[in-house]
């Protein structure tokens, strides 16, 4: 069976912006199946109002913006401020209007459906 790629677009850990608030490429896993494509990425102290997932033109774009809590008395400090941003080439075949994504501990998974186009098929072989 013949997979279509889908291209990350790599970029450094730490990206251009302000010493306060930098931007970073979070960490990501893409996995195919026969029915969608799904990407998993780390974005941790993210809220989902805070996150934006956009397709436009077969470029997956994940942003989203982590703002630390300052009314907690911090002890030690290794979270920061940040901005995440990550973009993906997708191959064509997607059914846009199901995509769709969750959010949880941290961790965004964006399903992207395959096309009925895009999913295998067993040829039938006929016999005489």
């Amino acid at each position: 069976m013949s997979r279509q790629a889908v291209q990350m677009k790599t970029q450094p850990r730490s990206l251009v912006g302000s010493e306060r608030r930098p931007t970073v490429a979070p960490a990501c896993d893409v996995y195919e199946n026969d029915e969608e494509i799904l990407v998993i990425a780390d974005v941790p102290g993210v809220t989902s109002d805070s996150l934006t997932i956009n397709l436009e033109k077969s470029e997956l774009t994940i942003a989203a913006r982590r703002d630390v809590s300052k009314d907690q008395p911090f002890v030690t400090k290794e979270y920061r401020d940040c901005d995440f941003q990550r973009r993906f080439a997708v191959p064509g075949g997607i059914e846009e209007d199901k995509i769709s994504a969750d959010l949880k501990d941290g961790v965004l998974s964006v399903h992207l459906p395959k096309s009925e186009a895009l999913k295998p098929r067993q040829i039938a072989v006929r016999a005489g």
